[in-house]
């Protein structure tokens, strides 16, 4: 029998696979009203760490109105800073 045959496989790779760092909804609160929230203010909060794309998840409140720039947004996090006036808008890393 062939070595490829008895050797045991293990798992698989995807090597094309979009990695996301998630920041929730709840974590924007922090900066203040009017405020432009990008990847690089992101970083400089503490709210991402590493260098994946950032994507916006709907968990917790939003109360300000905020322009926020990030690469993916979840249907919930779009319908809730929308619903403060805020703006969300597509941005590439």
């Amino acid at each position: 029998m062939r070595l490829i045959r008895r050797i045991p496989k293990k798992g698989f790779k995807t090597p094309n696979q979009t990695v996301y760092v998630p920041v929730n909804v709840g974590d924007l609160s922090r900066f203040a009203d009017g405020t432009e929230v990008t990847v690089s203010v992101l970083k400089e909060a503490g709210l991402v760490r590493g260098n994946g794309k950032i994507k916006i998840l709907g968990d917790g409140k939003l109360d300000k109105r905020l322009t926020v720039k990030a690469c993916a947004f979840s249907a919930g996090a779009r319908a809730k800073i929308e619903a403060t006036g805020g703006v969300c808008e597509v941005a590439t890393n």
